[in-house]
């Protein structure tokens, strides 16, 4: 395939990934779930064609990687902490942590009983679909009001965060004992302190670098930070979200020190050039992610009665717990909350950061997709209690 070919189909994809968050936005359909199918569309033309068929699933986990801290950042950045909004976020912090802890412990549960594996394993494989997606949640949200659009965001960023907290812990740990919560109490404390230094030396970057290119260094940074704290099974996600909300919440620091060595005139201007181009980066890593994802799926084993029923179990279980932890926790929250529980990129990174040797047999590609494309097909059933 020649060049001009590769850039008409790439800038084509863009274009037409633009067109699906119009059309997301006037007929209340994920663009996520559009650009799935156009993945799967795609295999069937390759097929169609008889052209070559690439393996793209070990591309997927770095695609994804780099969309998700592009996501949290974007979400992070728009996020505005005030008083009024403490119990709020308190709220956010409990429902994200709860139900992950709920719905994982339900899905393993009901792993175990399937596959007879132990509860280790089936906990480790039922993470990736205990956790919210906020690649999907938080554009989802933008039809809700702005304090139920702020939790959602909250709940969602910290959902993405707790899962790979406990996915690293059950990752690391082959047996569970007290030894393993003393080592994740100082990894947590030794993120929280990491990311207040990276923080105040980010900012210092803004404020220093005098060269037209710097927000793609800050974003590298970023990700630099990530892998490097990933490989060591640090949750750096943290890191990402505090530096969005460590930006746009600079007011409330009014120490002298403080402003004389990290506040700057064209603050606020640098600010909106970053928020607008993690935005734009998002999408576009997002857009090919989901295509790429589309792409590798097998469709025919979606009709398998076992992907049927076994999917059908976990997205009722998903659902059973959102509703009733947020009735008797979140008396504020309303429908469209209890239905907006997507799962999405985050999922499917986990879900392929599993060792072959420690996935369940019979949990495989086609059921975490049924799980996603039932959790985000509820999207119209949502936006019409907003």
């Amino acid at each position: 395939m020649s060049v001009e070919v590769m850039l008409i189909i790439l800038s084509g994809l863009v274009i037409f990934s633009y067109l699906f968050d119009l059309i997301a936005k006037q007929f209340k359909i994920p663009s996520v779930i559009l650009l799935l199918l156009s993945g799967i569309g795609l295999r069937y033309l390759a097929v169609w064609l008889e052209l070559p068929i690439p393996n793209f699933e070990p591309i997927l986990p770095l695609v994804g990687t780099i969309g998700l801290i592009l996501i949290v950042l974007e979400g992070a950045l728009e996020l505005k902490l005030e008083r009024e909004k403490a119990g709020m976020i308190k709220q956010s912090l409990g429902s994200a942590f709860f139900i992950l802890l709920a719905t994982t412990t339900g899905i393993a549960f009901f792993y175990h009983y399937v596959t007879g594996a132990n509860l280790r394993l089936c906990f480790l494989n039922a993470v990736p679909l205990g956790i919210i997606s906020s690649a999907i949640a938080i554009p989802s949200a933008g039809v809700l009001p702005g304090h139920r659009k702020d939790f959602i965001i909250y709940e969602s960023s910290l959902s993405d965060i707790f899962g790979v907290i406990m996915f690293n812990f059950m990752m690391a740990n082959e047996t569970i004992g007290i030894n393993s919560f003393i080592r994740l109490g100082w990894q947590t404390i030794l993120i929280l302190v990491l990311s207040a230094v990276f923080c105040l030396m980010l900012l210092y970057l803004l404020k220093r670098i005098t060269h037209h290119l710097k927000f793609f260094l800050i974003i590298a940074v970023l990700i630099l930070v990530y892998a490097i704290g990933k490989h060591y099974h640090l949750p750096t996600l943290v890191i990402v979200l505090a530096f969005g909300l460590f930006l746009n919440n600079l007011h409330w620091i009014r120490l002298a020190w403080f402003k004389t060595n990290f506040k700057y005139d064209n603050f606020y201007k640098d600010f909106n050039q970053l928020n607008q181009l993690s935005g734009e980066s998002a999408f576009i890593v997002r857009t090919f992610f989901f295509l790429i994802f589309g792409f590798t799926l097998n469709v025919p084993s979606l009709f398998n009665l076992s992907v049927l029923i076994n999917g059908g179990i976990i997205v009722a279980i998903i659902y059973l717990v959102r509703i009733a932890y947020q009735k008797f926790f979140v008396p504020k929250a309303g429908v469209a909350e209890y239905f907006l529980s997507p799962r999405g990129l985050i999922s499917i990174l986990l879900f392929f950061s599993i060792p072959q040797a420690q996935k369940l047999t019979g949990i495989e590609n086609s059921l975490l997709f049924f799980v996603i494309l039932a959790t985000s097909l509820n999207y119209d059933f949502r936006a019409c209690f907003c």
